[in-house]
């Protein structure tokens, strides 16, 4: 007995677990045609990256009845946008005008792009001034710094040769004179 009772919970069950649909009777074919594409271009609020025709929120829910009201009361897609826009903000929409809240958005990588170059072009002007030219590895004070050096090492270089030319004279054993 209890062997039946679970086959029969088992396949009832799930009856009762189905998921509510929305379902819309429309006048015409243009009406459920403007409601499908109002649907599709209204951003959720709360999932910020679905249509309200995607959400399954509840705010995405009372948006898609807000919208088949209007269009049945005879609202044109432009009422129902402006409609949603005044009382959510310019986010239900995938394309937000160009207004002075949203120009940073819009004017943003620009300036950013525009900085960025300038920068670039005002560091490599900046290395260039300070290379010396071609041809001239030194600056004027390090050049006349490393002919003193090698002149005082042609000087050491001079007196350590006659030493050791003198000393091999010297242990040959025969001094010209």
């Amino acid at each position: 007995m209890s062997l039946w009772l679970g086959v029969v919970a088992a396949f009832t069950l799930p009856a009762t677990a189905t998921a509510a649909i929305d379902v819309y009777e429309f006048e015409s074919q243009q009406k459920e045609k403007e409601f499908h594409e109002l649907t599709a271009t209204l951003r959720c609020p709360k999932c910020q990256n679905n249509s309200i025709a995607d959400s399954n929120a509840e705010l995405a829910k009372d948006m898609r009845q807000k919208t088949y009201e209007m269009l049945s009361e005879g609202k044109s897609k432009q009422d129902v946008i402006d409609y949603m826009v005044a009382r959510y903000g310019n986010f239900v929409t995938y394309n937000p005008p160009i207004m002075a809240s949203t120009l940073i958005l819009w004017a943003g990588p620009l300036l950013f792009i525009v900085i960025g170059f300038t920068v670039l072009v005002l560091r490599s002007r900046k290395n260039s001034v300070s290379k010396p030219a071609k041809g001239q590895l030194f600056d004027e004070k390090e050049q006349a710094r490393l002919q003193a050096l090698m002149a005082e090492m042609g000087q050491d270089m001079a007196s350590d040769t006659e030493a050791a030319s003198g000393n091999s004279n010297a242990a040959g054993g025969k001094v010209k004179k």
